[in-house]
């Protein structure tokens, strides 16, 4: 375990009907494999160890006698063995037979795990030959391949690194899975041992079973069914095998495979215990009464030699989805703020919305949603008052695409320099005007804002404020400047967002003049434009320069307000998301611990502007709304997740600088 993941594997073994000696060569085969790439529990199929379609062989003495022979030999085998493996066996116990999930660990049986609901309907009758585990007495132990074992449905097993629990196969199926109290009970991840044939249609619906109970728990959950070899007298298995965290999928087996499989992945159950504590639903519905009748049963700790490595892709931009599904995301979200901002409309009974366009993409974003919400009321567009505020920094580029781009939208177009105003302003500070520190950029900030909030009072109607979640969180505004406004319709909305909201609109709702404009505004440097621009005329303020890429800066934020990792599993998240292989750009090591301090920093000394936010709606599942997701002393001290980053393993493997 690393930075609170644990590698699990699902197995898929070819077996032969009966033959014990066979199958369990292919099981120890697999547990090798296993144990050679640093998993720490490992879950096979239902029945494994005689394969799932013995029908009545099961009431065969011999076969019982050889199951429990392998299971010694298997037992035998994992003594000098890491792993700790999930086999399925059949199990007599006082004239009944139970279809178990046994617990193996150097050389021990540490548990049995008895099929709770025994299917008995179309192709299957399997209480022709098996008990349910409901019929079992808490506590019950019995003597089994030479030791004292505890058998029970109710059995959680912890390790070093994480507690587990056991259904198998049709558990699953039933309207109160016995998943549901085992994760209450304090298992984090759930193991299915499974033998479900294959029909049409039939994978992508347990695919979703398996993604949906692991949503519900909040848990991991690692599922394994039986493949080639099980007899196909009237069935077929597949080989499905699944590994799931919180309703996303890590990892799948490939179906009708004709050899054995081994799919590995790492489950973050840190992750899954912080949305634990967050979720008070979960805290709820623990009933102290059902699990005083669970027992934890405590494994030897785990310790390997194998390196661990870190397999699951790490997603850079884990606030922007791919594919289609971007799409459908981008229009979701402009369907929310636009509905957001028309009920305000509605309810302040306003005759105007008033916008400052800079040409920039936050402004841009607001003004398409504006527009969106008074196509949906109905209203004439011209009731949104596009106002375009000349600065000292203001580019040619920036200034051309606000004009056009309020004309192309038919909006009432302001314009109203700020130069004057903000000149008289340093004369009457006795401010150089040459000098370009904090004074000379917020006086502009707030003179833009003044004149915002006044034409909004002399035209009726309120400001709708254009800064993103991502400005927020490191405080990248100007208090009481473009900080503030009557309602923020992107206060939610990520940076590395915005730009795809843009072109999503650029693409879907304008005609072929907006869409090159907009098109333009997506490539136009991030910049609040308060510095002069270079002797070209281009901008000379790039805000990424300063405060660092916002796709880091995302990333950071993710994952501190969603799962409050500490600054050094981020950091190690981060260098794997930014190596270079995958979505995100390549930066070195060096590069993502400067900037992800200097996140931690800020945040901390920038919480007093999120203190006093305007009403804005919550889009995605962060805000730092002080009414809703955060909710942080103004005067907190950064100097623990800033040490913490001072400890971290410098000689973490380097890669590309950042081009």
């Amino acid at each position: 375990m690393q930075n609170g993941f644990i590698k699990v594997a699902a197995a898929i073994p070819s077996v032969k009907v009966a033959d014990c000696s066979f199958n369990i060569q292919q099981i120890e085969s697999l547990m090798a494999s296993a144990e050679g790439q640093g998993v720490e529990i490992l879950c096979l199929p239902e029945l494994a160890i005689t394969a799932y379609t013995c029908q009545d062989l099961f009431q065969q003495q011999l076969l019982l006698d050889e199951a429990e022979a392998s299971l010694l030999k298997l037992m035998e085998f994992s003594r000098n063995l890491n792993v700790t493996a999930l086999v399925g066996v059949p199990i007599a116990y006082n004239s009944m037979l139970f279809n178990c999930a046994a617990v193996i660990q150097r050389g021990k049986v540490y548990g049995l795990v008895p099929k709770t609901y025994i299917p008995n309907y179309k192709e299957f009758y399997e209480k022709r030959w098996f008990t349910s585990a409901q019929v079992l007495a808490n506590g019950v132990e019995l003597r089994f391949c030479g030791q004292t074992v505890p058998m029970s449905k109710n059995l959680v097993f912890s390790t070093t690194h994480c507690t587990f629990g056991i259904e198998i196969c049709e558990d699953l199926w039933a309207p109160v899975p016995p998943s549901n109290h085992l994760a209450l009970a304090g298992a984090d991840i759930i193991f299915n041992l499974s033998a479900s044939n294959e029909l049409i249609g039939k994978a992508q619906y347990l695919r979703n079973l398996v993604l949906g109970q692991s949503a519900r728990l909040l848990a991991g959950y690692v599922y394994a069914g039986s493949g080639y070899g099980e007899s196909t007298q009237d069935l077929v298995f597949s080989g499905r095998a699944f590994i799931a965290e919180n309703g996303t999928l890590l990892a799948q087996a490939e179906r009708f495979a004709m050899r054995e499989q081994l799919i590995c992945s790492e489950i973050d159950v840190e992750r899954l215990r912080a949305e634990r504590r967050t979720n008070t639903t979960f805290a709820n519905a623990f009933d102290n009464e059902l699990v005083q009748n669970y027992r934890n049963i405590e494994l030897e700790p785990y310790a390997s030699n194998v390196p661990f490595t870190l397999t699951r892709p790490i997603d850079a931009h884990p606030f922007v989805p791919e594919g289609y599904e971007l799409d459908e995301r981008c229009e979701e979200i402009i369907c929310i703020q636009s509905e957001a901002l028309a009920r305000r409309i509605e309810h302040t009974r306003a005759k105007t919305v008033v916008i400052g366009i800079s040409g920039g993409l936050d402004s841009t974003l607001a003004l398409l949603v504006a527009v969106h919400a008074f196509d949906r009321l109905e209203r004439d567009r011209r009731g949104i008052v596009g106002i375009t505020m000349p600065g000292f920094g203001t580019t040619d580029r920036t200034y051309t695409n606000a004009t056009n781009l309020m004309k192309e939208l038919g909006v009432t177009i302001r314009e109203i320099s700020i130069a004057p105003a903000v000149t008289q302003h340093f004369m009457d500070l006795g401010h150089d005007i040459n000098m370009h520190d904090l004074t000379y950029e917020n006086s502009q900030a707030r003179e833009r804002t003044q004149i915002l909030m006044d034409a909004a009072g002399q035209m009726g109607g309120f400001v709708v404020g254009t800064g993103d979640l991502s400005e927020l969180a490191l405080g990248w505004a100007t208090y009481n400047g473009d900080h503030m406004s009557m309602y923020g319709v992107n206060a939610s909305i990520p940076k590395t967002l915005v730009k795809h909201l843009v072109s999503w609109a650029a693409r879907n709702m304008a005609d072929e003049a907006s869409r090159t404009t907009l098109l333009d505004i997506v490539d136009t440097p991030i910049s609040p434009e308060l510095i002069p621009a270079d002797e070209n005329g281009n901008i000379k303020q790039v805000t990424e320069d300063l405060v660092g890429p916002y796709e880091l800066h995302d990333f950071f934020l993710y994952y501190v307000l969603r799962f409050g990792f500490r600054p050094q599993k981020i950091y190690y998240l981060a260098c794997r998301a930014f190596d270079g292989t995958g979505n995100g750009t390549a930066y070195t090591n060096e590069v993502i611990l400067k900037w992800l301090r200097t996140f931690f920093r800020r945040f901390f000394t920038q919480q007093f502007k999120r203190s006093c936010l305007p009403d804005g709606p919550k889009v995605g599942s962060c805000s730092l709304s002080p009414r809703g997701d955060w909710r942080m002393p103004s005067d907190a001290s950064s100097d623990a997740w800033l040490a913490d980053l001072e400890t971290e393993d410098e000689s973490t493997p380097s890669v590309v600088e950042h081009a």
